[in-house]
Formats: C-alpha cells, sequence, structure tokens
C-alpha cells in the first residue's frame, strides 16, 4: 500500500504558507522572509516551490512587515493576517476561513526555503490511509544529532506517533530523543477545523502549538504518519545570518554541481553564484568569482574570465568574458570578445565579432559586426555600423543636461583617439575622424574630419619655478 500511495495526491489542496514572524536574530527591519536566498526572498522559493504542487490554493499568513512582504511576493496568494503572534496553530487559524473545508492543507514556512517538491509529493501520499481517504496526519520529521530546541516526536512502544512534545515542554527522557518535528505537515482541512480550537495555551511558550494536533489525531484514533526528506537540509530553517549564510552555501553547491554535471567546467564549485537561471551550452567555461542573475543564457564555448557580473543577458555561442567584467540587460552575438574590465549597460547590443575592451562602457548602443572599441571609451544612444575602429578614449555626447540625443556612425569609419561626438549627430561611411576633434557636425561618407585648435610652438618658453 505504501507504495501505491506514493503517486496519491488529493483532489483539493490548500498550501498554507506561515510568513508572519518578524526575526529578530537576524537584526534586520526587513522582515524575515524576505531576506534573499541567491537573490530571491525566502519566501518566494517556498511559494515558487508550492505552485509545482499542481492546482493547489496558495495562502500566506502574514504578520510582522505585512505590507512589505505583500509588496515583494509575486504570485496568485491568498493573504492572511495574524494580529498578534500567538504561535503556529494560531497562524494557521487564520487562514482556514479562506480554506476549501474539502481539501488537504499542506503547512509550510516562509523561512524554510530549500524544501523539495519531490519531498512534498511524498509527504502528501501519506495523508491517504489504506482505505484510500485523504484521512490521516502527515508529519515530516527529521533525527538530528542535536536536537535542542526542537519539539520531540515521541512514539509508542509499536513505533507510533502519539505526541510532540515541544523543548522547553519535554522531560529529560523525551530530550534524549533525536527525532524531531519540521513543523511540515499535511491534513485535511476538516480535521483542522475541529482540532484548532481545541488547542491550549498553557505552556512553556505561552502558545497556540500547532504540533498539539498531533495528540488530538491519536485520541481520535487517525493515522499519522511520519517521514522524512532525502536531504537534512530541505527542512533547515533561517533564524539568524549564520544560518542564512549556511543554506546559501548549499544551494549555490547544488547549482554548481548542477552545471557540471551539463558540462560546465567551473573552476571552482565552491566560488559561483546563480540567483535566478543560466541556461549553458557545450564547453562553456566559467573562471572564479562569478555571479549570475536573473536569466542569463551562455551559448556553446563562451568563456567567463574570473569575477564577472552578469545579470538578464545572452552571450551567443564563441564569445568571450575577461575578468571583472560588467554585463546587464545586454545581447552579445557570436564570437565577440569583452573586457577586461569592461561594462556593458541595459541595452547594449553587439553584433557579430564586436569587441570591446579595457575600460569602455556601452549603454543603449548598436556595435556593428566587427566593430571594436578597445580602450577607455564611452558609446551610448549610439548606432555603430560595421568594421568601425574608435580609439582610446572616445566618448559620445548624448546628454545636454535635458535630453538623451542619438549618434550614428557607418560602417568602416576610423575616429581617432579622445574625440568626443557631440550628439546629435551623423559620422558617415568610410569617415576618418582626426584624433582630440570635437565632432559637432555630421560628417559625409569618405571625408577627414579635424576639429581641433590650432597648435602653436612657442620658442623660449620657461617653465613655472617653486617659489623659494
Amino acid at each position: 500500500m505504501a507504495h501505491s500511495r506514493e503517486h496519491h495526491t488529493p483532489e483539493h489542496l490548500a498550501v498554507v504558507t506561515l510568513a508572519a514572524g518578524k526575526g529578530s536574530r537576524m537584526k534586520s527591519d526587513l522582515p524575515k522572509v524576505l531576506h534573499k536566498l541567491a537573490g530571491k526572498p525566502m519566501l518566494q522559493h517556498v511559494l515558487d516551490t508550492a505552485v509545482q504542487l499542481g492546482d493547489a490554493s496558495q495562502h500566506v499568513v502574514i504578520g510582522h512587515g505585512a505590507e512589505q512582504v505583500r509588496e515583494a511576493i509575486r504570485g496568485n496568494v491568498i493573504w492572511a493576517l495574524q494580529q498578534e503572534q500567538k504561535g503556529t496553530g494560531h497562524a494557521v487559524a487564520q487562514a482556514l476561513p479562506d480554506v476549501d473545508p474539502q481539501a488537504v492543507v499542506l503547512v509550510l514556512y516562509g523561512d524554510v526555503p530549500l524544501i523539495t517538491v519531490d519531498t512534498l509529493h511524498r509527504l502528501l501520499a501519506h495523508t491517504f490511509t489504506d482505505s484510500g481517504a485523504a484521512d490521516a496526519l502527515a508529519l515530516l520529521t527529521v533525527e538530528l544529532d542535536n536536537p535542542t530546541g526542537y519539539g520531540r516526536i515521541v512514539r509508542n512502544a509499536d513505533g507510533q506517533v502519539q505526541a510532540i512534545v515541544e523543548h522547553k515542554d519535554a522531560n529529560e527522557q523525551q530530550r534524549q530523543i533525536r527525532e524531531v518535528n519540521t513543523g511540515i505537515l499535511a491534513v485535511s482541512a476538516a480535521a483542522l477545523n475541529r482540532w484548532l480550537p481545541l488547542l491550549s495555551a498553557d505552556n512553556a511558550q505561552g502558545e497556540y502549538y500547532l504540533t498539539d494536533i498531533v495528540a488530538l489525531a491519536v485520541a481520535e484514533g487517525k493515522t499519522v504518519q511520519a517521514i522524512q526528506p532525502q536531504q537534512e537540509y530541505e527542512v533547515q530553517g533561517v533564524n539568524d545570518r549564520l544560518q542564512m549564510a549556511a543554506l546559501e552555501r548549499i544551494y549555490q553547491r547544488q547549482q554548481a554541481d548542477e552545471l557540471m554535471t551539463l558540462g560546465v567546467a567551473l573552476a571552482d564549485p565552491a566560488r559561483i553564484d546563480v540567483r535566478g537561471s543560466l541556461i549553458v551550452g557545450s564547453d562553456v567555461s566559467i573562471d572564479v568569482g562569478c555571479v549570475f542573475e536573473g536569466e542569463v543564457i551562455l551559448g556553446n564555448g563562451v568563456s567567463v574570465g574570473p569575477y564577472c557580473v552578469i545579470r538578464n543577458s545572452e552571450i551567443a555561442a564563441g564569445s568571450s568574458v575577461e575578468a571583472y567584467s560588467h554585463i546587464d540587460d545586454a545581447s552579445v552575438d557570436r564570437n565577440c570578445a569583452i573586457g577586461p574590465y569592461a561594462r556593458l549597460r541595459p541595452g547594449a547590443d553587439l553584433a557579430t565579432g564586436a569587441r570591446v575592451g579595457n575600460f569602455c562602457e556601452i549603454k543603449k548602443a548598436r556595435i556593428g559586426a566587427g566593430s571594436k572599441v578597445n580602450h577607455l571609451s564611452y558609446i551610448g544612444d549610439a548606432e555603430v555600423g560595421e568594421q568601425v575602429n574608435i580609439g582610446a578614449g572616445t566618448i559620445t555626447c548624448n546628454y545636454d543636461g535635458v535630453n538623451k540625443s542619438l549618434t550614428r556612425i557607418g560602417d568602416n569609419a576610423f575616429i581617432g583617439s579622445n574625440t568626443a561626438l557631440v550628439a546629435p549627430v551623423t559620422v558617415g561611411k568610410g569617415v576618418t575622424v582626426g584624433a582630440g576633434s570635437v565632432i559637432t557636425n555630421d560628417v559625409d561618407d569618405n571625408q577627414l574630419a579635424v576639429a581641433r585648435g590650432k597648435q602653436r610652438n612657442i620658442d623660449g618658453w620657461q617653465r613655472p619655478q617653486k617659489k623659494s
């Protein structure tokens, strides 16, 4: 029967995620569940996992910083407000009026971000009794070497779960138990509607414990099932910055392992951060200290040097990104070369074989195929044609203090070093611009443009002397 239950999910499912706590040990004004793991709020991790369970209603119980939480979280959520934090039983009770009375309720926690879909499916399958009714209470438990602080799972001589006793209320014998409650459970809404009004706050914390429903279930003769996650980290909660950092490293190592399984060459799997989705082709290599945010795509044979930050960008096959480059909301075609120390800002668009080198900044500009911006340049609000050479120190003066204007540079133009192109301006095809020019007027195709002060060489010049 156990095997058949593994694939059995409730017809009506309501996920209730508890997210009302302040998280005072985080030492932060930000509600605890909004602290970010891999660039995403912990609560959002939980909800994104819960959504994968199928057609379930998503209920979130909020309290501290309620409006901040509402504003930060995306998705179709039914909110419930817990005005006073009176314990987990009280919290779940705030959500129940909006829950289908025929549903099975899955209780999750906004500060337990790494729970997996597979574990939740297994837990839900155990809400079914041998007769096939969704009427059992399913608990997620874990065995800890140091169970201090956790509610203990109390079993009878036959190994059947009888109760959960919180650490502060446990006697010495019970405190020796290593199997502890994770708080995650699933049971019918009908049972919760019966049991929650019966909870008492007569305990060391003065709170209404959700865990007390276990004893009520046993008293009713209900089946109580307990399963364990495949990995302990799935049920680890976050109470302080130390625990937050530990889970971040676990998550990032998972990402690194997955990338290496896909064939990515990572210089050091302990020194990469993926804060979003990273899609990779074959023969991709990534050096140490790189950060990927949002949605990033790296094509076949792309190499990324050390300490690069790439956000919401696509880099096509054969391109290389050298050390300390920042790429944000940009598009890079095949066989481009970027960096080191290059910055591609939103709207940067590099065509095939383009080069952007040391200490160059590209913003809202198209760099044509085979064109080069190699040294110390700023190209913003520009359309640069093919096979253009832009000399060191060139800038497009795109902003007059009020409006942004466009610079156009035609194919095969050669822009000498230290040139200022004052937009709006058009430089035609095949144009040569002398070094040090300030170009304020359009230049026709194949012309030479020189715009600089006349050089004077003065004989007998005496350098200034220091005053004695």
